[in-house]
């Protein structure tokens, strides 16, 4: 038609004219209306047509997917259309430099799926034909041969005045309108949907009547205008874009998908018209599948109800599970238990240490009267939790400034369960509830303190609830600014002075030598209470050797053995054995595999040392040396008699888990303070209250508590301590072989 080719098939989905005696016939019976499908479908037709000419080689039926309609069932079909395009093809290198500029998380899909999508990027379809959205500003005269752009509504109230002074429109839609009058009741006068604007005709320059191009434009292309629309940019608010304070966006994120949506138009029309990235930084969210893996479906049954999960689990719980269990980029497979045990570990870990610190801070009246206790003047252990913090400080800071809050939030999580409460808290519990109220508990309260209040400043990006409650609770309890929000605070900077790597890495050190013995323990179900009489570490080194003597009295005092001998010589007292760690030799080394194995077999002791202390060893295979690395091969140490060991890299722990008659009773006497404690705190005692005791006799339980009766008593202020033949009264107390009662009164 006027020397143009045209689809054979019309918009109504039939066959045009031309096509003589196929014209007017729809292509697929179901288009007909009920009732008035003929008998033999088009497609039949023209098949018996084919066979009738003898121009059909083969004709037969085959069952294929076609897509249907979501709303009538009908089938689809796909019709070539004019368009209007924007050329990207002109700037898409442009694109891909720009793009270089841009902190991707992962990485990988700004390099990869991004990038590459841009390096071989189309021409932007802009057109749409449909009714809701914004029309194409563009008006043409019916042979085509002059357009007019409009580039806002006072140039089209102008072009629609001509066009009305030329008889061609009896009145202009947007007479009312007053350009530069940026009110919302002037801007409520303008109506730009197809509707309205379709009914606007403009005079081209030849006097000619121009109508608008049918079609709307592309919704993706409002979304990548973002950024400008937002602030009615030009019209306003030039400042704003021209002088970068809104642009380009510091950050986005959005589903991986994006890619060739938002991400892409954002991109492409910042390219085009500021020749500028849209973004700096971007995150490109996985799924939330279920804890299998599968997609959440309503139909499957596996769908979780958000609101019952937040209702139950809280948001905050919530929330740090989902971003500290995988990276926002990756898919998460989600599972409720995981939700419950991050609320209990991590939020209730942070609860307990601020009840505890709660409760002496309160019996001692600590307030934020006190003068800072200078550090060089406060513990080591004091010393260790504040470097500890600080490094803390330095991560979780560097790890949002890299978008990484998976990152952050285990780093967070670690500190808090980790080094704050089962290590710092653990070991200073006896300076928060004895002694008087000097220089070491003052100082013991302004670590802890500093130590939550830190933490609740850190985490409160990803659990803003609890941790502004905590942090109100905080400043409130020792006087400080009473109401001020977290969230009003400065975010914390590590204190460099305060970061000790040298007493970091002396107190790693012991808690993975406590961490070691303590699975001995649990391994051989021997109780933390239950002394035993000594431990054997071999010494790799003389700076090893200096630490593990810096902390000694630490290690035996936490897994509550007597004796530490560090061992120069391990060879005539523990057998190591090595073996290949295929995990990590499979990927570098493929089919060297055998060969390396049977080289890790022939190590002797010597080796095993060599690599233990250096972290690598030279194999000499049949045609070439390899060299080979500590995390490659798995060591472990042969038990000796009356001895359990354990180990850990280049540490090895052995336990002497013989328990003589002394050390037996030792244990008695540290079990029956922990069920006294107990009971104190059962009827509801205070800590500072002194009691009276009661013990029935048994024949093990008098002799093995007045061995240690001093020990007893101080641990549980206990003033009188009295051991009778019968209680009538009294608590039943049974552990190991041990069978009585205990009666506690408060003086």
């Amino acid at each position: 038609m006027n020397n143009r080719t045209v689809p054979l098939v019309d918009l109504q989905g039939k066959f045009r004219p031309e096509l003589k005696e196929l014209g007017g016939k729809y292509v697929k019976n179901e288009y007909y209306a009920d009732g008035e499908a003929p008998e033999r479908s088009v497609d039949v037709e023209i098949a018996i047509q084919l066979k009738e000419r003898n121009r059909a080689f083969k004709v037969e039926k085959y069952v294929h997917s076609y897509p249907n309609c979501w709303r009538t069932d009908k089938p689809i079909l796909y019709y070539p259309l004019d368009s209007w395009f924007i050329r990207v093809t002109d700037v898409r290198d442009r694109m891909y430099e720009l793009n270089q500029e841009i902190n991707w998380k992962p990485a990988s899909t700004g390099e990869g799926r991004f990038g590459n999508w841009l390096q071989n990027a189309n021409d932007w379809n802009l057109s749409r034909s449909r009714y809701w959205g914004i029309p194409l500003p563009i008006w043409r005269t019916e042979d085509g041969s002059e357009s007019r752009i409009i580039g806002s509504v006072e140039e089209l109230k102008a072009a629609a005045q001509e066009a009305v002074d030329a008889g061609l429109m009896q009145k202009n839609p947007l007479a009312g309108f007053v350009p530069g009058d940026m009110s919302e009741e002037n801007y409520a006068q303008v109506d730009l949907h197809k509707n309205i604007v379709d009914k606007i005709t403009l005079k081209s320059s030849t006097g000619q009547p121009m109508h608008r191009e049918s079609d709307l434009i592309d919704v993706w292309f409002d979304s990548g205008s973002m950024p400008y629309a937002q602030w009615h940019y030009p019209f306003e608010n030039k400042e704003f874009i021209d002088q970068g304070s809104t642009y380009p966006a510091d950050f986005i994120a959005e589903g991986v998908d994006q890619t060739r949506g938002w991400f892409y138009t954002l991109h492409a029309i910042g390219t085009l018209v500021f020749d500028s990235v849209a973004y700096k930084n971007v995150v490109s969210n996985g799924l939330v599948l279920d804890k299998e893996g599968k997609k959440m479906s309503k139909r499957l049954g596996n769908a979780l109800d958000p609101f019952e999960t937040l209702d139950k689990y809280g948001p905050d719980a919530t929330r740090w599970y989902m971003i500290s269990n995988a990276n926002p980029w990756d898919n998460l497979k989600l599972d409720v238990d995981g939700i419950d045990e991050v609320r209990k570990k991590f939020f209730g870990t942070l609860y307990n240490t601020y009840s505890f610190f709660a409760l002496y801070a309160n019996i001692d009246g600590f307030s934020s009267k006190e003068a800072a206790i200078p550090l060089e003047e406060r513990s080591e252990l004091d010393r260790w939790i504040l470097s500890e913090l600080n490094s803390l400080v330095q991560r979780v800071d560097e790890a949002f400034n890299d978008f990484d809050a998976t990152r952050a939030t285990r780093a967070i999580s670690y500190f808090v369960q980790e080094n704050l409460s089962n290590w710092y808290v653990r070991l200073s519990r006896r300076r928060f509830w004895k002694g008087d109220y000097g220089q070491d508990k003052i100082a013991a309260y302004q670590t802890l303190f500093s130590c939550l209040e830190t933490v609740a400043q850190l985490a409160a990006p990803v659990a803003p609830f609890i941790m502004d409650r905590l942090y109100q609770d905080l400043q409130e309890g020792i006087g400080g600014e009473s109401g001020k929000s977290v969230h009003h605070s400065d975010f914390p900077v590590s204190d460099t002075a305060a970061v000790n790597e040298k007493l970091e890495h002396k107190m790693q050190m012991a808690q993975k030598v406590v961490s070691l013995a303590l699975s001995i323990r649990q391994k051989e179900k021997i109780k933390v209470r239950q002394p035993l009489q000594k431990m054997m570490i071999p010494v790799l080194s003389d700076a090893q050797r200096q630490e593990l003597e810096a902390v000694r009295e630490l290690v035996l005092s936490e897994v509550n053995v007597k004796e530490l001998d560090l061992i120069d010589d391990a060879s005539g007292i523990l057998v190591k054995q090595i073996k290949p760690n295929f995990k990590t030799l499979g990927p570098k080394f493929g089919k060297d595999m055998k060969a390396i194995a049977q080289a890790v077999a022939g190590l002797q002791q010597e080796d095993i040392r060599k690599i233990e202390q250096e972290g690598e060893i030279s194999l000499a295979l049949e045609n070439k040396t390899i060299i080979l690395q500590l995390t490659d091969v798995d060591i472990s140490s042969q038990d000796i008699e009356g001895w359990l060991v354990a180990s850990a890299g280049p540490i090895t722990v052995a336990l002497d888990i013989q328990i003589n008659r002394q050390l037996k009773e030792e244990g008695i006497a540290r079990e029956m303070v922990s069920r006294i404690q107990n009971l104190r705190k059962d009827a509801g005692f205070e800590v500072t209250d002194r009691i009276d005791l009661k013990i029935q006799k048994d024949g093990k339980i008098e002799e093995a508590l007045m061995r240690n009766v001093q020990y007893v008593k101080s641990e549980t202020l206990t003033e009188e301590l009295d051991f009778e033949d019968q209680l009538e009264e009294g608590t039943p107390v049974e552990f190991d072989e041990i069978q009585t009662k205990l009666l506690i009164v408060k003086r």
